[in-house]
């Protein structure tokens, strides 16, 4: 009884905490409005501040979950020691240098080392680091990262393919270009046939 009312009492600490830190985002964004020139009181602006911080926090929810958190009890003994992949997660990111959006796909691989884990949440995974103020680059090195650590595999690949917005509608305004990142590790970066394996299968259109 007594760890459910400790539970319940920082359960009721931390809404109230969430709700303190979505308070002071919504009057930022007030801020940020007039400031550009708006009338924060026309009907059409009367609650963008408070949609924007709830939007800012789903955008950054990332922060808040660990990845054990969302692995549990997801990793398997299985006897398989062949490439796994999941290719085309959708995954959208801001920016860190212009909270802007940039989205794309990310393609994953690994070898298992005696251990698989469940394919939806190799997607988690991406889902998690997306959710937070980010550049390309780490992104895909924290992706690869985490599954490392997690599974133990024989080797890791993780390829991102996004456009960025701060590209097309600010700066150069390319509006067809797109930036590709990738991170391997393990056999993948020390095995030119198993990296070329898979490119192969996770690059063709």
């Amino acid at each position: 009884m007594e760890y459910h009312h400790v539970s319940a009492k920082n359960g009721v600490a931390d809404e109230n905490q969430n709700a303190e830190k979505l308070s002071h985002i919504e009057k930022a964004y007030t801020t940020i409005l007039s400031e550009l020139g708006e009338d924060v009181k026309r009907e059409g602006l009367l609650r963008t501040p408070l949609r924007a911080a709830k939007a800012m926090q789903f955008l950054t929810k990332g922060y808040k979950e660990t990845i054990q958190d969302i692995l549990n009890d997801a990793i398997f003994d299985e006897n398989h020691e062949e490439m796994v992949i999941v290719k085309d997660i959708d995954l959208f990111s801001l920016c860190e240098h212009h909270l802007v959006p940039f989205f794309g796909k990310a393609h994953i691989a690994y070898l298992p080392n005696k251990k698989v884990v469940g394919l939806s949440k190799l997607a988690r995974i991406v889902e998690i680091y997306s959710r937070r103020l980010q550049v390309q680059e780490r992104l895909t090195k924290q992706i690869a990262s985490a599954i490392a650590e997690a599974l133990e595999p024989a080797g890791v690949a993780v390829v991102i393919e996004a456009v960025h917005m701060c590209m097309v509608m600010r700066g150069v305004q390319k509006m067809n270009a797109s930036t590709v990142t990738s991170v391997m590790l393990g056999s993948f970066n020390d095995n030119a046939e198993t990296r070329k394996e898979f490119l192969a299968l996770t690059m063709q259109k």
